[in-house]
Formats: structure tokens, sequence, C-alpha cells
């Protein structure tokens, strides 16, 4: 008789569960990124296939450059929507979205620059700009940046919303087994029921969509639809520059994936492979004619739910959404998933990270009895939060109006606070991370 699985230790190799154990929770992490993914074709006007076809081939290209060993899941950024939004004059232009998703893909290079300057230069050096008291705050402020969002979905339905969470709660805390780690798809499941019973699902769109259809459009391709070398170029300057904060937000991410399964991915495969892999996945995305890419939160909140940290689950999930991609009539019936059912489960992801924030800070003993520190905190807190509500900080090159937005203004301001402050004894720990996982302290 086998042995029972402890899954409170965290599992780094799926296998042990067995085959059909792991297909079900590479649908969970396929789930847990659909609402949010597709989301940002609804409000760029990009096709949703198109979206979760490009989430499924980057994530997969991640996967291959970092050598298989980040559980990360790349889905459809929100923080490009601002850029997508001036090219196309707030989709009165969509004819323009070609252009911003050429900009899209050049933006990709940029991360691969950066890759390219901690190859040359050594990790040490550049890590000494993302110290524990930088992308703490920043893991933090994506939580709370998100926040808002899970309320504005619950508002819809407060019911379900709080079904969802309740039953995530629920599964995670009192269950066993396999109900213990798959909170979000049983959250899906049992509030969706409770929709159907209360007539909150609307099946319409359901008999009009066809079975199989190719998620790619030419037209929409990037740089193989566009015809115009001045759009191209004010596109570039307005979307190029968000990636200052995506990237920043990857480095956040990553730290939050390491700090939630225990080892130290920034260090192995390193930083420059997976902002490599980012960069390439979001520029291939771009090509393809879709939104840009970024390591997911709700995917992370996901690993520390569930404490299933195998990356090859993953790759599952990665798998299901191209294939899912070429079905428009099963993206027709996740569309019917009400609204207030994804906000209740953002309600907990979105918290998650944010927890999973202040965990990164206190498990890396940042000393917040030094005034330094405390500045830097606060003033990458009150920017993150402050401008974001503002809309961001915007400025105009030649005739191009740039926009930042508040995390993307936090990053920066951090960084340079904690360049310029006197007293930076960081010194990044390239041989902290592997025991991680049975020390309790992981060095990022």
């Amino acid at each position: 008789m086998s042995n029972p699985i402890d899954y409170s230790q965290g599992i780094y190799d799926a296998k042990k569960l067995g085959t059909p154990r792991m297909l079900i929770l590479g649908a969970q992490h396929m789930f847990a990124m659909f609402g949010a993914t597709v989301l940002v074709p609804l409000l760029t006007g990009l096709s949703v296939s198109t979206t979760l076809l490009c989430a499924g081939l980057g994530t997969l290209l991640f996967h291959i450059i970092c050598k298989g060993k980040v559980p990360a899941f790349l889905g459809s950024s929100f923080a490009y929507l601002g850029g997508f939004a001036i090219v196309s004059n707030d989709g009165a232009n969509p004819e323009n979205l070609p252009y911003a998703c050429a900009a899209v893909a050049f933006s990709g290079l940029l991360y691969v620059l950066v890759s390219g300057l901690i190859s040359v230069f050594g990790i040490r050096r550049i890590m000494r700009f993302f110290p524990p008291v930088v992308t703490g705050p920043i893991i933090i402020s994506i939580g709370l940046i998100l926040a808002p969002s899970a309320i504005n979905n619950c508002q819809s339905n407060w019911l379900l919303a709080f079904v969802a969470l309740a039953a995530v709660i629920v599964c995670n805390i009192w269950g066993k087994g396999m109900v213990k780690i798959l909170p979000i798809l049983i959250g899906v499941l049992v509030s969706y029921a409770v929709a159907l019973v209360t007539g909150a699902v609307d099946f319409a769109a359901i008999g009009e969509a066809s079975w199989i259809g190719f998620p790619i459009h030419k037209e929409a391709m990037g740089l193989f639809s566009i015809d115009g070398s001045e759009k191209f170029i004010s596109a570039l300057f307005t979307i190029m520059p968000i990636a200052i904060a995506t990237m920043m937000e990857h480095i956040g991410d990553i730290a939050a994936i390491s700090a939630t399964t225990g080892r130290n991915y920034i260090r192995d495969p390193g930083l420059n492979r997976t902002l490599m892999g980012d960069g390439l996945a979001t520029t291939l995305a771009g090509l393809l004619g879709g939104p840009a890419n970024t390591t997911y939160g709700e995917n992370t909140g996901v690993l520390a739910l569930s404490k299933i940290y195998d990356p090859l689950v993953i790759r599952i999930a990665a798998v299901l959404a191209i294939i899912l991609s070429f079905s428009p009539k099963f993206e027709a019936v996740i569309n019917t998933i009400p609204t207030g059912i994804i906000g209740g489960i953002s309600f907990v992801l979105y918290g998650m990270i944010s927890a999973i924030g202040v965990r990164n800070v206190v498990e890396n003993r940042v000393d917040f009895t030094n005034s330094r520190n405390l500045i830097v905190a606060a003033v990458i807190l009150v920017c993150a939060l402050g401008f974001n509500s503002v809309g961001g900080v915007g400025f105009t090159v030649g005739s191009v109006t740039i926009n930042l937005s508040g995390l993307a203004v936090a990053a920066i301001a951090g960084i340079l606070l904690n360049a310029i402050l006197p007293g930076n004894d960081y010194e990044f720990d390239a041989t902290a991370g592997s025991d991680a996982a049975t020390s309790g302290n992981l060095q990022v």
C-alpha cells in the first residue's frame, strides 16, 4: 500500500500524483488565468482566441528559456491597456491596433536588453538595485492595485462572489487531499452551480459560436499588418516605456514565486533567463496580434493555495490554453461565467499577492527601524497607489503623449531612492535559495 502524500510541505514533482490529477491541476491554473487574460482583449478590441493562443505559446517559450524550472504562467498584461487606448484613440480607431501590437513586440526586446546587461555585468551588481526593501513593496503594490478590480467584479453579484470566496476558503482550510489543492476550480464550479440555480447565466452566445476556428487573424498581426512609419513610431514612443513598469512587475512576480515555492529562481535559472523568456513571449504575442504577456499573479496565488510547485502543471495549463484557443464554442461557454464569480476568486488571489509581498519582506528581515528603508518602502507604496488612482503620470515627447502607470512611477522612484540614499548595504547572496524550502529563509 502506497504512503499518503503530504501536501503541507509542498509538492515539487507532480508526477507522483498521477496523470489525471495533473490534468485537473493544470485546468485549475488555466481557469485561474482565464478571467483576467480574456478581459484584456475585451477591453482593447483584440481577439480573445488569439490572446489565449499567445498566453499558451508564450508560457511554453518562457519555460524552454528558463530550463523548465520556474512555475510561472504568462497571461495578458493589464499594464499596456493605457498604451492600446492611446494608439487606438480609446477604440475609435481600431485599425491602429496592429501598430500597437507591433510596438508591443519591440517592447519585449527591452527585456532582452536588460537580460544581456545582467549577463555582462553580473547578477550581483544588477540586484543591488532590486533588494527586498524595493521588491517587497512592489509585490504588495501589485496586489493592492488589483484589489479595486476584484471589488468591481464582486459588485455585479455579491451572492456569487461570496459563494466563490467561501468555497475557496473552506476547501483550502478544511479540505483534505485533492479538495485542499483544488480550491479555485471547486470555487468556480460551486458558484457556477449557484448561478445556474438563480438564473444568472446567459447561454445565448453559445449556440451562435462555431466549434472550431483559427485563432490568428492576418489583419491584426503586428508588423505584418502595418503600412505607415509615422503611426508605428508614435506607437513605439507610447507603448515601449510601459516595459519599464512590466519589467519591475516581472522582478516582483519572480520574487513572489520564489517566496511562495521556497526556491530562488532569481539565482537559478537566473533573472537574465526569466526576463528574456518574458520578453520574447511578449514579442511573439505582439507579432501574432495579441496583447503583451506577463508573469501572472493569479497563478502565483494558486501556487500559494495549492502548494503544487511543479512547473509541469503550468505547462499542462499552457497546452490546454492553446487547444482551447481553437474553439470559439469553448470561449463562449467560459464567457458565460458571471463576473461576480470572477470577482470572488480574484478577491482571495489578489490579496494573496500582497500577503506574499509582506512575507517576502519579513523573511528577508528588512529592518524597518532604519529610516532609510521606511522612506523607500513608503515612497513606493504611495506612488503605486496614489498615481494609479489618478491614471498615472503623463508627459509629452514631441507630439506623442506618454503615460507611466502608478506602478512604473513607484518602481522608478524606489530604485532611484535605493541607489541614491546612503546605507544601501544589500548584497545578493548567489549561494542562497537552494535550501530555502527547508531553512525557511529565502534570500532574494
